[in-house]
């Protein structure tokens, strides 16, 4: 057992995944809608105008095509965790170009070699916030996760939607 598989943090993986898979499926009944998401131990947060109807229909089909084997819709192109992925690598590229830099002149000598570092740091790190979802972030499996409700939150012309799961 892995810390990933501790209670706590596989329901939160879980969760997760089904946020993707809801808006991976949401996307593409709204292709020009807006949306985010935040999941936590009890469920996920869909932030966006979205019918609550037309969200938990697409709820119940991630779930029930994640169940089928679909795991691959847990993984999102526009995560956090491809964001934060990319400026680790970008930043910490940056910061060795920088590194024995002892003056204002020796650093601003040192830019383009520091920005072109960072562009090569983010072009090539393209691929690890997929695969860091796929096997930290996020889980395909949704191992007896069931939804318990999906209701809405309106803050004036703020719309977003509670996602109640459990298991």
């Amino acid at each position: 057992m892995t810390i990933l598989d501790t209670t706590v943090l596989s329901r939160i993986r879980r969760n997760h995944g089904l946020e993707h898979a809801t808006i991976n499926i949401l996307s593409q009944r709204f292709p020009y809608r807006r949306l985010a998401g935040y999941s936590f131990l009890g469920g996920f947060f869909i932030l966006g105008d979205i019918p609550t109807a037309d969200l938990r229909e697409a709820v119940i089909q991630a779930l029930a095509r994640m169940n089928n084997g679909e795991s691959y819709l847990a993984v999102h192109e526009h995560c956090g965790t491809n964001y934060v992925a990319s400026g680790f690598v970008a930043g910490l590229l940056a910061w060795l170009g920088m590194a024995g830099a002892k003056s204002k002149r020796d650093q601003v000598e040192r830019l383009p070699l520091v920005i072109a570092l960072a562009t090569f740091g983010f072009i090539f790190s393209q691929p690890l916030g997929p695969a860091i979802q796929q096997r930290v972030t996020t889980s395909g499996d949704p191992q007896g996760l069931s939804i318990v409700d999906v209701f809405p939150i309106r803050f004036g012309q703020f719309a977003m939607h509670r996602v109640v799961t459990q298991g």
